[in-house]
């Protein structure tokens, strides 16, 4: 009887092996045959890896080339047409990235993490069509590998709720046509084997689900677990409790269902449910989404009392979710801090918790080997040294936290634009970046080697400087009337923040996947957070002695540096957000004292961070808007604040939005039209707006009158006073001979325009 089970794998490689041969195949420099090598590596090392540990329930199909949901996509035939002429990995690449003749699919935050996804496009036009050669091919190499794996996929019901339908109607219109290719599918692999068990994820039921869709809980998996006595369906939700699926999923003849007792404590009320029904109950009590090393005696008590109403043979012990969203080993992180490091446990580390914690609740503490007691023993000595480490706990911070008076700027927003527009005299449609510049090999090879100690700090600084001016000159020639610096220091928009307050731990090779070959590098955050000195002003006051332009400052704000972080769990998320406004608020009244009249403080992952049940949204609301505006509290009337936030949906939080009370905001709108501008407009929106014209996470240049068609269709939504114009995002992961002429379009553009309105007048 299997008794430990992993929901899912990381797949970028442990040193980003995957990343490094798409980036190789999309630049031309590699053929595809390459990829599939580096694929088929990764693959086997990582079921071996599993298998080795003694993990039982390991997963094929977990592995993408890009994303599971376009993995899903193209599986079920689901391809936009204007893609519908290419066959093999030049449609994959294409839906995902765009080409020259068609744009990128939309991208968005999968749930409340940093992970992307593609977002499948769907039309009551469609005609679907299966193509498994994916997963049966990957179940079989796995086979041929000495592994029996379950087979991961996306439910329908999740499949059909994260798509989008490009005619405006509702996706579940298609159910009736996407089931039956499940249900073919799911023959298929049945043919696979005289037992094939199948996880089918089912993130969506962790939402606050509308009747209608709940309603198709039981038919679909009434139908899709009769489909062969061969297949054993396991239904897995994670990221929060799914009580309300529970209850209707033990009625269905599903085999397992999947929990998450780590982000959804609620499920526990299902355990009676669960038993009744004798489901196999997949606990997930390892944490898959953070860093610290689990409290085994915990978890073990944990489990106890799920056992005390679920049977112990009907229990297997889970990571919560997939490990895709932590690193993949500490292996090689040779310089950190040794006592540091004994408190985290990556993705390979919680194979070894899942493991020793199944035995010891199954078999007890008594059989236990040696090595098996040792490394117990060390668990527990690490959870008591971090619990009483001085590294943890900073009197000055938390007094300064419990004497905070001043919460906001001075000044309403009508009263401030006045003086920033008299000020500053930027012109109607005002061109700027988001901040990011790309990050040439040669600036990587600097901050490389000075990381490393083979380059001096004055060489450094000179090669830093060296692409502010080139950057800053770049600008000017293109005719953009607000300039960034570029930000050839930073290596990440929250670990740069991260390595200059003290709080924060680093990693050599923390890498989590973002998206497609994208990897971040998340700090963590261990204790008490302050600002030892100034962290951006030398390089942005340099930048402004280039140029008599407005030189903006560029800072991450205090919720997107702790959703973008892995979090300290022994204290609130709320308490951890104030330390670290307060942090930023002291370097937004540095950078105005040193005469950067623009500051932007970017909250890409505001919306990232909201809980997934409504119940739990206002006290998630309520700290990130105070944080927020904590961290520009400092500012003077006349300093412009500026915020940026990525792949979000409005509607539901504009009145939050306007409460963080920024002059300008710029969003990611390019893949989307103006459809998420629109409710700015209805909710009569006073500050400004930077909505982006076009997207950067594709390789394409968008042309000229592509760009003019963007802003008109922006101008049908706002008037030209209240519009800022400027890309969807950073520039940093693209190239310069495909942001140069993008940027110089977008100028150009921007000039049409301003001409068809003096045509006008």
């Amino acid at each position: 009887m299997s008794k430990n089970y992993i929901v899912g794998f990381p797949r970028i490689g442990e040193q980003r092996e995957l990343k490094k041969a798409l980036e190789s195949y999309w630049a031309n420099k590699s053929d595809f045959s390459e990829v599939q090598k580096v694929a088929s590596e990764l693959k086997h090392r990582h079921w071996e890896y599993q298998k080795d540990a003694g993990i039982e329930q390991i997963s094929s199909n977990d592995f993408s080339f890009y994303d599971n949901m376009l993995d899903m996509a193209v599986t079920l035939g689901a391809v936009p047409k204007r893609f519908q002429d290419l066959q093999g990995e030049e449609l994959y690449f294409a839906m995902a990235r765009g080409n020259q003749n068609a744009v990128a699919m939309e991208m968005t935050k999968w749930f409340n993490t940093n992970y992307h996804y593609i977002v499948p496009e769907l039309s009551l036009e469609d005609s679907y069509k299966l193509n498994a050669n994916k997963i049966i091919e990957e179940y079989k190499e796995a086979k041929a590998h000495g592994i029996k794996t379950k087979i991961n996929i996306i439910g329908p019901i999740s499949f059909l709720a994260l798509s989008k339908r490009v005619d405006r109607g509702d996706t579940f219109e298609l159910y009736s046509k996407i089931l039956p290719v499940y249900e073919e599918l799911l023959r298929e692999i049945a043919e696979l084997d005289d037992t094939v068990t199948v996880q089918i994820d089912e993130p969506i039921f962790v939402k606050d689900l509308e009747p209608k869709v709940l309603s198709l809980i039981k038919p679909t998996y009434d139908k899709l677990a009769l489909i062969s006595s061969n297949i054993k369906i396991a239904v897995v939700s994670y990221f929060e409790h799914s009580k309300e699926a529970t209850k209707i999923l033990v009625n269905t003849p599903v085999w397992a269902l999947g929990l998450d007792f780590n982000h959804g404590e609620e499920n526990l009320e299902s355990l009676s449910d669960i038993a009744a029904s004798n489901k196999v109950l997949i606990a997930g009590v390892v944490d898959g989404r953070n860093i610290w090393k689990n409290d085994i005696n915990a978890t073990i008590a944990l489990l106890n009392s799920i056992a005390q109403s679920v049977k112990k043979e009907n229990i297997l012990v889970s990571s919560s979710c997939s490990l895709l969203h932590v690193p993949f080993t500490l292996r090689y992180e040779e310089k950190m801090n040794s006592e540091i490091k004994n408190w985290l446990s990556y993705g390979v580390e919680k194979l070894e918790e899942i493991v020793l914690i199944s035995k010891i609740f199954f078999d007890g503490k008594e059989s236990l080997n040696a090595e098996e007691k040792a490394l117990f023993e060390a668990n527990q000595e690490a959870n008591v040294s971090r619990s009483s480490s001085p590294l943890i706990h900073d009197k000055k911070v938390q007094e300064r936290i419990q004497n905070i008076t001043k919460l906001e700027r001075d000044g309403a927003y009508e009263e401030r634009i006045k003086i920033q527009k008299e000020l500053l005299g930027y012109k109607d449609l005002a061109t700027t970046t988001i901040g990011s510049f790309p990050q040439t090999p040669q600036v990587r090879h600097a901050r490389r080697e000075f990381k490393n100690g083979n380059l001096t700090q004055a060489a450094y600084t000179q090669e830093m400087k060296n692409y502010i001016d080139d950057c800053v000159a770049f600008q000017e020639e293109c005719g953009i009337e607000v300039l960034v610096h570029g930000e050839p220091e930073r290596n990440d928009m929250v670990e740069y923040f991260g390595e200059q307050l003290q709080g924060y731990g680093f990693s050599q090779n923390g890498w989590v996947q973002s998206y497609g070959s994208r990897c971040v590098k998340p700090p963590f955050i261990y204790g008490d957070i302050s600002r030892p000195k100034p962290m951006t002003v030398d390089w942005i006051t340099y930048a402004q002695s280039k140029t008599d332009k407005i030189m903006k400052g560029m800072l991450t704000g205090p919720v997107t540096i702790l959703n973008w972080s892995f979090v300290r769990d022994d204290m609130s998320r709320g308490d951890v957000s104030k330390q670290i406004a307060l942090a930023i608020c002291d370097e937004v009244d540095d950078l105005q004292n040193a005469g950067i009249k623009m500051i932007q403080v970017d909250e890409a992952a505001f919306k990232e961070g909201y809980p997934l049940r409504a119940a739990k949204v206002s006290e998630y609301e309520d700290f990130a808007v105070r944080d927020f505006k904590i961290s520009v509290s400092s500012a003077r009337k006349e300093t412009q604040i500026h915020t940026h936030m990525c792949y979000s949906e409005f509607n539901d939080i504009i009145a939050t939005i306007e409460a963080m009370d920024a002059d300008v905001i710029s969003i990611e709108t390019a893949r989307s039209g103006n459809e998420l501008l629109k409710i700015f407009a209805q909710v009569g929106y006073k500050q400004e707006v930077g909505p982006g014209v076009y997207d950067i996470h594709s390789p394409r240049i968008p042309s000229i009158e592509e760009i003019v068609k963007q802003i008109h269709s922006l101008l049908e939504v706002l008037p030209k006073e209240q519009l800022w114009i400027n890309p969807d995002c950073g520039l940093k992961t693209r190239k310069y001979e495909e942001v140069k002429p993008s940027l110089k379009n977008m100028v150009e553009a921007v000039q049409i325009v301003r001409e068809e309105f003096e045509t006008v007048k």
